[in-house]
């Protein structure tokens, strides 16, 4: 379907750019609360949202009890059950209130209908492609740095929590909401791996998984480095398809900083168990981060510094396989 002009809030950049992006998306929010029902109902609910930090191990893990987000974390995502839905993010799909910002031309910007944060947005392709970070590297490091010092970009592989795996898309969140924005920064954690003329590349030390941070002060540079760390996952883990990844990109003090989250699997053991025993978590890029979203009260009165560990570990790539895939930067 053709986008129409009934669809856009307004058009990023213009000719004459008077309003910085992250001022646009103020405006976005006020006007879907205003004309968008379902959304501010949902900006409502927000507010009641409980949550809770759980110290573990020596690092913070916040729970967030969202009955709303039920529907992502609850997603069936086999390749019968995306065929047979309608692709929520295509725009005939869109509920017939929600409108966005037209951005570069190709991507809307959104503002999500079940919100983890106050402001959280998707960047939804125009088209049906596949989810891909390969494919618009440039186009989510422009929006890290349109969006600095207010927001963080993120992405979601299609099979490690992406509820719409079959829509290219990204996620928009305030800054430094998520504990490991602040572990990043933190000299006492960071482990340098590699360091080149453009590019450094460091590793967290006890943060219970294993994450990547690639920073540098210039773009190409910043993909290109994307780029080799993809090509060295592929070639340690025998794989073909996009690695599992899990991805937030900010831009501070003119430098892109990517955390990267390589995953070995989608959801943990306790996802699948029967009856009391299953917890409901599916661990995206936000709960990888330090937010970890409990749809159920149960889950999110029972969930425990232990079970967070042990979730954290089973989903992401083992250490020493990490190791490798630095070796073969």
């Amino acid at each position: 379907m053709l986008l129409t002009s009934q669809r856009v809030f307004v058009i990023h950049p213009v000719k004459d750019p008077k309003i910085p992006l992250a001022d646009r998306l103020q405006q976005l929010v006020a006007d879907q609360k205003r004309t968008w029902q379902q959304f501010a109902d949902a900006c409502d609910a927000l507010q009641e949202v409980k949550t809770r930090t759980i110290d573990c191990g020596g690092f913070p893990v916040t729970l967030q009890l969202n009955p709303r987000r039920i529907v992502s974390t609850g997603a069936h995502l086999d390749e019968e059950s995306l065929q047979s839905r309608k692709c929520f993010l295509c725009i005939e799909n869109l509920p017939e209130e929600q409108r966005g910002i037209l951005y570069r031309d190709n991507f809307l910007i959104l503002c999500n209908p079940a919100p983890i944060f106050d402001r959280h947005f998707t960047v939804a392709h125009l088209r049906h492609l596949e989810q891909s970070i390969e494919a618009f590297p440039g186009i989510f490091l422009d929006l890290a740095r349109e969006l600095s010092p207010s927001y963080t970009v993120f992405y979601n592989g299609p099979r490690c929590g992406a509820s719409a795996p079959d829509h290219m898309h990204f996620q928009i969140c305030p800054a430094r909401v998520l504990p490991i924005e602040t572990m990043a920064s933190n000299d006492s954690k960071r482990i340098l791996s590699n360091e080149e003329e453009a590019v450094t590349v460091w590793t967290l030390a006890n943060c219970g998984r294993q994450c990547i941070i690639i920073e540098s002060r210039d773009s190409q540079e910043t993909e290109r480095a994307l780029g080799r760390l993809l090509a060295a996952l592929r070639t340690t883990l025998a794989v073909s398809d996009e690695p599992m990844i899990n991805v937030l990109c900010s831009f501070t003090d003119e430098r892109w900083r990517l955390i990267v989250f390589p995953r070995s699997k989608h959801r943990p053991d306790v996802y699948y168990r029967n009856g009391e025993d299953q917890v409901l978590v599916s661990p995206a890029a936000v709960d990888l981060g330090g937010l970890m979203v409990t749809p159920l009260e149960k889950d999110f009165a029972s969930i425990d510094a232990r079970l967070v560990e042990s979730v954290y570990r089973e989903v992401s790539l083992d250490a020493a396989v990490v190791e490798r895939v630095l070796g073969a930067w």
